[in-house]
């Protein structure tokens, strides 16, 4: 599962209640919350966070914070 997949998970989210706000398919949900090499884009996020009434830049930061520089 993807760290999108476990966040939605955690927050108890009905993907079929943001697919239906979004326009995001809901095949493409299941690629962005199962498929490790699936992309999420920004406006997907953007777009799932208003959806699901969370703040955009607290949903990114819950989802990538595992990312580090190299350098650090």
């Amino acid at each position: 599962m993807t760290s999108l997949g476990l966040y939605l998970t955690r927050k108890s989210v009905n993907r079929a209640m943001v697919s239906r706000r979004t326009g995001i398919s809901q095949a493409r949900l299941s690629q962005l919350s199962s498929n490790e090499t699936t992309k999420l884009r920004a406006d997907e996020l953007y777009l799932i966070a208003l959806a699901i009434d969370i703040a955009p830049g607290e949903m990114f930061e819950e989802i990538f914070k595992d990312l580090k520089l190299e350098n650090e």
